[in-house]
């Protein structure tokens, strides 16, 4: 572990683990979720601190900290005391857009140094996928040890990645999710993305449709029952307590509820067989970048967005 790298974390839990741990070096926390909201190519700019601050603030009724998260950044100011930087960002969505940024941001501040990537996943032995802050000492060290370089030509499909994301085609995604990189998860992450668009047949996303089939085949008490549901299975998406709450509050048309239940009703089974298209009911009018959720409709018959009409 050298004294002249500079790791850049996913999130304070990381931080406060790789501290506990003594690793050497200085850390830069990443305090983002740039998986929603409106999102600029230029990272560090006050019109993107802005944006960010003005979709938080209405949308989670969060405090953004805009002079906390400069000040994170800027330790990318001078970088002229390390020889390496180390990324440290899991399998899913939430980590990968926030991975692209992160890169994206490196380069638009011509820091040539080496890039290393540490990405937990999938682990030989355990079932399913953890996260690094979810690792043992023995499992993290592993990864350290393993921790890939990034090569020329990953670091250019993740700035091509962090360009689509940010302006309004986001069908430009099809390229990248076949393109091979060293980036294991990224093609995963972002067919996820594809499918948080509404769905041709029923308007639901695939994590709204999958949450109403959550209700279907199990017995729910509430609505806070159903969030420890959607954050164990919600796969690809990494998504925290708020933005899958906010997802099943926004669903309530879909079920009934009682003081110790949540049903399915007549809306729930209709959009689950797609037998009704409930696009014009749901509110679609939230931002992916520089997209709008209403701006297209996920095809599943041929995996493609497809622009709304």
């Amino acid at each position: 572990m050298s004294n002249t790298t500079l790791h850049i974390t996913n999130g304070n839990a990381l931080t406060t683990y790789l501290e506990k741990l003594n690793f050497e070096g200085d850390i830069l926390t990443w305090h983002e979720m740039l998986c929603e909201g409106p999102t600029q190519k230029e990272i560090n700019t006050n019109s993107f601190f802005k944006a960010r601050k003005a979709f938080l603030e209405s949308t989670y009724d969060a405090e953004y900290d805009i002079d906390k998260i400069k000040s994170e950044l800027n330790k990318l100011n001078d970088v002229s005391n390390y020889t390496e930087i180390v990324l440290w960002f899991e399998y899913d969505l939430f980590c990968h857009i926030n991975m692209i940024a992160a890169i994206s941001l490196i380069k638009q501040k011509e820091i040539k140094l080496p890039l290393y990537l540490v990405c937990s996943g999938r682990v030989e032995g355990e079932k399913g996928l953890k996260g690094i802050a979810q690792l043992s000492e023995k499992q993290l060290l592993q990864h350290y040890k393993d921790k890939i370089k990034l090569n020329v030509d990953d670091i250019a499909t993740a700035q091509k990645a962090w360009r689509i994301y940010s302006e309004k085609d986001h069908t430009l995604f099809k390229e990248l999710i076949i393109r091979p990189s060293n980036f294991k998860y990224l093609s995963n992450c972002l067919k996820a993305h594809l499918r948080r668009f509404p769905d041709t047949r029923s308007g639901l996303n695939t994590l709204e449709y999958n949450t109403l089939k959550l209700i279907k085949e199990h017995s729910i008490k509430s609505r806070h029952h159903l969030l420890g549901y959607c954050l164990h299975y919600q796969g690809y998406y990494g998504f925290g307590d708020l933005q899958l709450k906010r997802m099943i509050d926004e669903l309530d048309l879909f079920y009934n509820e009682t003081e110790d239940t949540l049903t399915l009703n007549r809306n729930g089974h209709l959009a689950l067989e797609h037998q009704k298209n409930f696009l014009k009911m749901l509110n679609v009018d939230f931002e992916f970048g520089g997209t709008n959720k209403s701006d297209y409709q996920y095809y599943k018959k041929e995996s493609k967005l497809i622009a709304s009409i």
